[in-house]
């Protein structure tokens, strides 16, 4: 049991309590006054989230566009996740004084992408992709590999499902032509 856990059945949390706990592996997250554990990454997880990381900061990185951060701490609003994968236009990404990447990212970010593990429950990871749209994200991405599809939220209009070899959206600027199915397709390392 972690700390986190301990703590939470004795009383609520506020963010500013949760925040002072030692980090947890895997990590805990702070929603709507609840903190929870996410689940250890297994291997399809860790290989969709590798190469999406990837393929973004291929196109995005070298030109200062954006930048894919794997399960990156974002504090914001009263809540405290860790996406996935958090990917922040290069003019949002709060660079400390010397250059550096800080810490500390208070801040939602522009494009927040959920991949789901079989331990997750559907309608709480989509609650975190949906606050994170209602906080400023301009674009979601909620990955199932068993249906093998991609549900898309944007900030502007109704979220939409997307497989196959329908392209998939991006964050302005960023080159990158992806469907569903190449991202499913990822996963057959083996052959």
């Amino acid at each position: 049991m972690t700390i986190a856990t301990e703590k939470q059945q004795t009383q609520k949390l506020t963010l500013t309590e949760f925040l002072a706990l030692p980090e947890t592996e895997p990590a805990c997250e702070f929603f709507a006054g609840e903190v929870s554990q996410k689940p250890m990454p297994k291997g399809r997880h860790s290989c969709l989230q590798y190469e999406v990381c990837n393929a973004i900061n291929q196109v995005a990185k070298r030109d200062k566009i954006a930048y894919a951060f794997p399960e990156l701490r974002c504090t914001f609003g009263d809540r405290s996740f860790v996406p996935d994968i958090a990917v922040f236009q290069w003019h949002n990404i709060p660079f400390l004084p010397d250059g550096e990447v800080p810490d500390r990212f208070e801040i939602p970010p522009d494009w927040v992408i959920e991949i789901l593990s079989p331990e997750q429950k559907v309608n709480q990871v989509i609650a975190k992709i949906l606050y994170c749209m209602e906080q400023g994200s301009q674009l979601g991405w909620f990955v199932d590999p068993d249906d093998r599809s991609i549900l898309v939220f944007w900030c502007d209009r109704p979220p939409v499902i997307i497989s196959a070899q329908n392209s998939l959206p991006t964050l302005a600027g960023i080159e990158l032509n992806l469907t569903a199915e190449q991202i499913v397709q990822w996963l057959k390392m083996g052959l």
